[in-house]
């Protein structure tokens, strides 16, 4: 299968989604180009593990039940649990589940994530999404600036 090239540029905002789910997906998808994102769609782990080790993503959305029966089996997931830190820094990381609290920082951090979001609040996810890039980009903007100045020395 021949996979299209898809050019990202210096002004672009690139977002990963990986769910299973069509609404979920569609909802997604529309929240996430009204906000300026150019989104990347992936339908199976291994074209996400390609993706994610592509491009430097600002945003990766991803359903607990991504290409999975069970948290435990959605291998996107726990690769991104385990990839050091330093290789996901500059992503935020929105998990999508129905067992989730919207924005608990507990269950976030849990699931190695900047935000957990219900599925019944989908709806509704456009506010969400801000909020959650919004905190990491504060929480985040000190390193980011001492990086910045480190290399330019």
């Amino acid at each position: 299968m021949s996979e299209s090239f898809d050019f990202i540029s210096a002004s672009d905002r690139p977002a990963l989604i990986a769910c299973s789910r069509p609404a979920w997906m569609d909802t997604v998808k529309t929240v996430l180009q009204d906000l300026g994102y150019k989104i990347h769609a992936v339908a199976a782990h291994d074209e996400f593990s390609t993706r994610f080790s592509q491009v430097a993503y600002q945003l990766v959305v991803m359903e607990e039940l991504f290409a999975a029966n069970t948290p435990e089996e959605n291998i996107s997931l726990k690769s991104l649990q385990t990839m050091p830190m330093g290789r996901r820094r500059h992503t935020t990381i929105i998990l999508l589940g129905d067992g989730y609290q919207t924005l608990d920082p507990m269950q976030a951090f849990q699931q190695s994530a900047h935000a957990v979001i219900n599925g019944s609040e989908v709806a509704m996810l456009r506010p969400l999404v801000e909020k959650a890039v919004a905190d990491n980009e504060l929480f985040l903007h000190s390193f980011r600036e001492v990086q910045s100045r480190i290399a330019r020395l």
